[in-house]
């Protein structure tokens, strides 16, 4: 599905909720099934990443394909290994055939599991025997994806030793593991870190369920973005903006900078964004804990002719696609030349190139380029985007949002190039 927007004609007033935490479903939908007798809590996020995740725990197939979930594919490499008489071939889109699993792979067989590559080592698809795990201790980089640390954490509680894990390196998307550790403790794990960079899991089975899920801070952020470049007002019904366990509700503080502030209003504090006339001159931030929010914000300054430097990005290379070069792509079409001077950091000096034409966006089947893009209506009124329905991994409802805050979108077919 290709898109043309337009924004909103008159003053832009938004009231929305957003979908739940996808990252807390993926958790609480691993804890809920290694807890006996526990069920996932209700509602779930309602998103291809979830959907995916779930289809496979209720699935007695043999062979598992999980599309393009990333999360999915990591957090049931973990699960699978720790269910003894399992044997499943584990696969996913061609895009998840070239996304690393080896150091998640190699941290399990360490552990005692039998796992082998039925492709290329050190990427799926995977041929998974599930076993009693003796578990022990570990060593794990720490620098390529939260998320193989928090698949291990979550079945650790039922290794026979528990498990001690030493992160090496720098951790990136840490807020990620406390998340996993907290969500794990409130469904009676016994874990925790023993240091800055230690954490230790006891062989204590899980005994409850997992609570409430939250909105997804993720999925705040194109409209963050859409209130710095409108100046107008949103508000948004489900968001908790006191006592999250999501590491990206610090987008409030980052959005503060880019011209957002964020009040709460009501008898429930619900959160209304509304324009801040103080805005920062230059953005310069470290991205490592919070990766996903990258995309957002240098389009967000870019839009609003804000010089940045952002630091951090070493996992974007490894997302639905290359994450840096999809913004250095996509970017170039509004006249913005960001520069890429180390991997991992991406900034720009404030210099533009001449745009002849409305832009035509590729989103790259990254979601996450779909949101962040689709606010540059508001400046360039009649954008397309290209393959919108990939917004379905983690927000399907994102069109209808916009739709209902006055943005006009209308299906887009290209004109054929004369003969």
């Amino acid at each position: 599905m290709d898109i043309r927007i337009f924004p909103p004609e008159d003053f832009l007033e938004a009231r929305l909720c957003l979908p739940l935490s996808k990252s807390m479903s993926a958790r609480a939908a691993i804890i809920a099934a290694l807890t006996p007798g526990a069920s996932c809590p209700e509602p779930m996020a309602e998103c291809d990443d979830t959907a995916a995740l779930l289809a496979a725990l209720r699935s007695n197939a043999s062979e598992i394909n999980v599309g393009a979930s990333g999360t999915a594919m990591r957090f049931l490499t973990a699960y699978y290994a720790i269910q003894p008489g399992a044997a499943v071939k584990l696969d996913g889109s061609e895009r998840m055939r070239c996304r690393p699993i080896g150091p998640l792979v190699d941290a399990l067989r360490t552990l005692g599991a039998d796992i082998e590559y039925a492709g290329e080592a050190g990427y799926p698809p995977l041929l998974i025997h599930g076993k009693s795990l003796p578990g022990g201790k570990l060593s794990i980089d720490a620098t390529i994806s939260s998320q193989y640390i928090s698949a291990l954490l979550m079945v650790a509680p039922l290794m026979e030793q528990g498990l001690e894990l030493a992160l090496t390196g720098d951790p990136v998307s840490l807020p990620y593991i406390r998340m996993t550790l907290a969500m794990m403790t409130e469904c009676g794990a016994d874990c925790g870190f023993t240091g800055p960079d230690c954490i230790a899991v006891s062989p204590k089975p899980y005994s409850k369920a997992v609570g409430a899920i939250e909105a997804d801070w993720s999925a705040a952020a194109p409209w963050y973005e859409i209130e710095s470049l409108s100046a107008g007002v949103v508000t948004i019904d489900n968001l908790a903006t006191e006592g999250s366990v999501q590491g990206d509700s610090v987008l409030a503080h980052i959005f503060r900078r880019l011209g957002v502030d964020t009040t709460p209003c009501g008898d429930e504090g619900v959160p209304e964004l509304t324009a801040n006339p103080d805005p920062d001159a230059r953005m310069s931030l470290d991205c490592t804990e919070c990766p996903d929010l990258a995309q957002c914000i240098a389009v967000t300054c870019s839009m609003l002719g804000t010089p940045f430097r952002l630091t951090g990005l070493q996992t974007l290379s490894i997302k639905e696609t290359d994450r840096i070069e999809a913004l250095r792509s996509e970017l170039q079409k509004i006249g913005t030349c960001i520069s890429i001077p180390a991997p991992g950091v991406m900034e720009w000096n404030g210099g533009r190139a001449p745009v002849t034409e409305l832009p035509v966006f590729d989103t790259h089947g990254d979601h996450r380029m779909a949101l962040c893009l689709a606010p540059v209506a508001i400046y360039l009124p009649g954008i397309v985007i290209k393959d919108a329905d990939v917004v379905s991994k983690s927000y399907p409802a994102f069109w209808d949002d916009l739709r209902d805050a006055g943005f006009v979108i209308e299906p887009y077919e290209a004109e054929e190039a004369p003969q």
